[in-house]
């Protein structure tokens, strides 16, 4: 049975220079109210191997609040492709294309302007982006984009170690 879900709001501070964009949360991280909150998904360990302090020195996550005050103290912004879809279970496949709603990053992109770098988390994430945003933005006004291998449990063919070396491309935004 499908279920139509709805993203979280953007998580942005001062000045962001990184948008880092996913496609829709997850179950656990829907059920839990948080991005990446499922306990493989490798996001907090990459965003920790950038230097973000969002790990304890025993490699336990942060509390939640106090990971979103890391990205935003590195002007790293976080937000998903899709606004709202149809979807049943967590897996970007599984998405009914001819349901989802896009964010409206017009007005996003006009609202923060200094935004140098937006990195997909995963190829899924820069189709959705391709085929949903780009139609409807002014091309020319977008910064680089980068896709970066998909931190999700799902991409399980790619060590976490292998994640974070990719990953690394980043550093010189943050």
């Amino acid at each position: 049975m499908s279920r139509f879900v709805a993203a979280f709001p953007p998580v942005v501070g001062n000045n962001p220079r990184i948008l880092v964009l996913g496609s829709m949360p997850g179950a656990v991280s829907l059920g839990e109210q948080q991005y990446y909150a499922h306990p493989r998904n490798a996001f907090w360990p990459v965003m920790a191997s950038l230097g973000l302090p969002v790990l304890d020195s025993a490699g336990v996550r942060r509390p939640y609040a106090e990971r979103l005050q890391a990205l935003r103290d590195h002007h790293i912004a976080l937000w998903d492709v899709i606004h709202r879809c149809e979807r049943p279970g967590s897996l970007d496949s599984a998405i009914v294309h001819d349901s989802v709603e896009a964010n409206d990053f017009a007005t996003f992109f006009r609202a923060h302007p200094g935004i140098q770098l937006v990195v997909f988390n995963g190829g899924s994430v820069e189709q959705l982006f391709r085929r949903h945003v780009l139609p409807v933005v002014n091309r020319e006004a977008l910064p680089a984009m980068m896709r970066l291998p998909s931190t999700s449990p799902a991409n399980a063919g790619m060590p976490v170690a292998a994640k974070i070396a990719a990953w690394a491309v980043i550093k010189p935004y943050v």
